[in-house]
């Protein structure tokens, strides 16, 4: 048991099975109970885990408002005539949340009896109450309120997928941060997955930087830049082809096939590797015959060639996506074609699934930075169809997913809902705030006022990964943060300076 903190008393509603309410009796100074507070307490069934619902401070000498009115009127104030201190006391209100049993967790089917003595929750009871893994866990950063490490099981975490929601400037880019760093801190003989990131605004490419101090994680962490980014045709199949242009009919698809037929047996008598203008050249050297459908075809292969990301080989291969231990970064910060974005993501990502089901790619997790954009809610995307499969089968195959997103109502209720861990920080929309309620049967709507005030840095973790509902204080991270953190003013003064630069540069060679 822990530091005590008060003793169980009577209410007209208690205690009963669910809740009871204990006055204060520890002693002055730091404020000894705080709302949201784990304590423990022993009961008929064992030892019971509570979580402070709700704090509460009266003084009978002030219970009635006339009376403190009238004292309150003259020099002396009541507090100076009546001993009022002395009658000053808090109660707190707290929600049974289980029962640790001989046999494991249990609901609490039985109350608290009055006079019962409540305690501070205590690092042992916490850790076994919430599944933290002190050992080997995920270290995202502190219990609030306690002195113990939100330390989560590995697979408890990513097998079932994750989700990491809040509003723009809340946390959630540093809290993936911050875990992408246990990721590439593990040592072997923990298991080690392989690490790949989406990156839409190039929020993690300071990872792939060597800091002038702390510690670096560049020899760990790949960069590459999304315009760089090639997609191998000798890869691809005419369905695939379909899945980037949706508007390619089933005859034009067909012909594509055969098209991509002839150039496979071409390439594997000596002619070598391909890519789209040569797929394009093929069809357009076939003659007259069936004009109509080859200019349809030609139509949709020049708009898919205009987007510059088919070569002959695709850069980066899937061994280079996928180390364990390792991460890799697209940084897709300067492509601004969200469908080329949509492109890159639902091949590769295609890829390393299936490479990941036959056995030949490592464990992965890919995280999703504005995850919304790659799977909506309101319409299909292109790379919708991959990300629902990953979410429903992905568990199987050890592929996880890490959606980051600052509108969660806008994305797809089928990815989302299969995310059975959310890390939440603050989140203030109503329509996000309902959403995420819908997807989490576990978050009341108490928790959800609270999820709209939290401060920055500060996160609700529910789910698959802890057996209760837990509000964490993310830990600082190791490594440098990217370079989007400066002021408005900071900014505009540098780009004046810059501009003032080259001006002075033209003249001089003038």
């Amino acid at each position: 048991m822990g530091t005590e903190l008060g003793t169980v008393i009577c209410t007209p509603d208690g205690p009963s099975a669910g809740k009871f309410s204990f006055v204060v009796t520890k002693g002055e100074g730091e404020l000894p109970v705080r709302r949201g507070q784990f304590v423990e307490l022993e009961g008929a069934e064992g030892k019971i885990v509570a979580q402070v619902q709700n704090i509460m401070k009266t003084n009978r000498y002030f219970m009635r408002p006339e009376s403190v009115k009238e004292y309150e009127r003259g020099k002396e104030s009541l507090t100076s005539i009546f001993p009022a201190d002395r009658w000053e006391y808090i109660v707190a209100d707290g929600k049974a949340s289980g029962v640790q049993t001989e046999d494991g967790l249990d609901q609490v089917t039985f109350p608290a009896s009055p006079g019962d003595k409540v305690y501070e929750a205590s690092p042992e009871t916490l850790s076994s109450f919430l599944g933290i893994d002190r050992n080997g866990g995920v270290n995202l950063g502190k219990l609030r309120y306690h002195d113990l490490p939100a330390k989560l099981n590995l697979t408890k975490l990513l097998r079932k997928h994750v989700a990491i929601l809040a509003m723009s400037g809340a946390g959630k880019s540093y809290s993936a941060s911050v875990l992408i760093e246990e990721l590439l801190d593990r040592r072997k003989d923990k298991g080690r997955v392989a690490s790949v990131i989406a990156d839409v605004h190039g929020e993690y490419t300071s990872l792939a930087k060597s800091p002038a101090d702390g510690p670096d994680y560049s020899d760990r962490v790949s960069l590459i830049r999304g315009e760089n980014v090639k997609i191998g045709v000798p890869n691809m199949t005419a369905y695939r082809f379909r899945e980037f242009a949706p508007d390619m009919s089933g005859s034009q698809t067909r012909e594509l096939g055969r098209v991509l037929s002839e150039l496979r047996s071409e390439m594997r008598n000596g002619r070598g590797r391909y890519d789209l203008d040569d797929v394009i050249g093929k069809v357009e050297e076939n003659g007259e015959s069936n004009k109509q459908l080859r200019r349809a075809l030609l139509d949709r292969l020049y708009d898919l060639r205009s987007l510059q990301i088919f070569g002959n080989s695709d850069y980066p291969s899937w061994k280079e996506l996928v180390k364990p231990g390792k991460a890799s970064i697209l940084d897709l910060s300067r492509v601004f074609s969200l469908r080329k974005k949509r492109i890159i993501l639902a091949y590769f990502a295609r890829k390393l699934f299936n490479k990941r089901k036959n056995g030949q790619a490592p464990p992965f997790t890919l995280f999703l930075e504005e995850a919304h954009q790659f799977a909506p809610s309101q319409k299909s995307a292109i790379s919708s169809s991959i990300l629902r499969t990953i979410a429903r089968e992905g568990r199987k195959f050890y592929a996880s997913l890490v959606l980051v997103s600052q509108r969660p109502v806008r994305l797809s209720t089928t990815v989302l809902s299969q995310a059975n861990t959310n890390i939440i920080l603050r989140v203030t929309n109503p329509y996000d705030l309902d959403h995420i309620k819908k997807s989490s049967e576990r978050i009341t709507r108490d928790t959800a006022d609270i999820i709209s005030a939290l401060p920055v840095g500060q996160a609700l973790v529910v789910g698959e990964a802890v057996n209760h509902p837990v509000f964490v204080d993310v830990r600082e991270r190791n490594s440098q943060e990217a370079d989007h953190g400066a002021g408005l003013e900071e900014v505009a003064k540098r780009y004046e300076e810059k501009r003032d630069k080259e001006k002075e540069d033209v003249e001089a060679f003038m």
